[in-house]
């Protein structure tokens, strides 16, 4: 009964998971834009690679994409744990960082990957907001998507994003709300004082909604008209109908960050490569149940889905 309750769900693998870490080696990437990327590889000398996208304010540490890059690792897989910008311990450089809708990141780092030819497979595993950027940009390359793309996984995921908001802005999602925006305005206060030319600049600068926040940073700084503008454009759920390749979509039912709008079942059902499932239990990117190897439950989930596809 205990992992019946969505809170437990989402909050326990983070405090109370077994440790596990898998032995990252660091790459640097320069970004056109004259910025970085740190990615951490965990390899085992395989020719398929499994790329974990980690959701807000998370990194390579996150318990889950821990979880994933060790349990792929055990099945013979290289694994690598993208930190989005100024996700590595270490601000970016640049004004603009990461959101729900840059995609440009990730297709920079799969040219990287074709560049080097060490992956005949890759595959994608998104988590809440890595998996908005996992699918919007499936859908964006659409029959373009480079070859050695073979298939995606994404777990919990705001799929669309206004109504995904106004439920994060409900009492019950508290605790998550106020952890989120403690680390964003940390960033987003460094870069006012470091950037003072380029970026927005705030007096007294402490929003208490991502509402606010978009609209007073994420939008100016990436281009957008507003909140709702930045909101509406990078929802993956306008993208996912032009996806070609095998996608799994995985929301559980009693995730609280989720809205109606977020379980798109009538979608999959006339879509000859998107697949959603929606187990009742799992909060967000929780989804507890120990394997008998130890894994959670997710973890064999994304391993079982690529099975398939190799």
């Amino acid at each position: 009964m205990l992992f019946r309750n969505s809170y437990v769900n989402t909050i326990y693998p983070v405090y109370f998971r077994k440790h596990i870490q898998p032995q990252y080696e660091r790459v640097r990437l320069d970004t056109p834009d004259a910025d970085f990327l740190d990615l951490d590889f965990s390899r085992v000398g395989s020719d398929s690679l499994v790329i974990v996208l980690h959701g807000l304010e998370g990194s390579s540490q996150s318990q889950y994409a821990r979880g994933i890059a060790a349990y792929f690792n055990s099945k013979k897989c290289d694994a690598l744990a993208v930190n989005h910008r100024g996700c590595s311990e270490e601000n970016n450089l640049r004004p603009q960082s990461y959101h729900m809708g840059q995609t440009d990141d990730l297709r920079f780092i799969i040219e990287y990957l074709e560049e080097e030819g060490d992956y005949r497979n890759v595959f994608l595993v998104g988590f809440s907001l890595g998996g908005n950027v996992t699918l919007k940009y499936l859908g964006e390359e659409g029959a373009d998507l480079p070859e050695i793309v073979r298939g995606a996984v994404t777990f919990s995921v705001p799929i669309h994003i206004p109504s995904a908001n106004t439920e994060i802005r409900k009492r019950k999602n508290a605790p998550y709300l106020s952890r989120f925006l403690t680390t964003m305005i940390a960033k987003a206060q460094e870069k006012m004082e470091r950037l003072p030319e380029e970026f927005p600049v705030h007096e007294q600068f402490n929003p208490k909604t991502f509402d606010e926040f978009d609209e007073l940073i994420t939008a100016p700084v990436h281009g957008f008209a507003g909140a709702e503008d930045y909101w509406n454009k990078s929802s993956s759920i306008n993208f996912i109908p032009d996806i070609k390749v095998p996608t799994l979509l995985v929301n559980a039912r009693d995730d609280t960050f989720l809205s109606e709008k977020c379980y798109p079942v009538e979608l999959a059902k006339k879509h000859p490569y998107f697949y959603f499932e929606m187990p009742k239990y799992g909060g967000h990117c929780g989804f507890y149940a120990n394997g008998e190897e130890g894994e959670v439950w997710f973890e064999k989930r994304a391993w079982e889905f690529f099975e398939e596809l190799v």
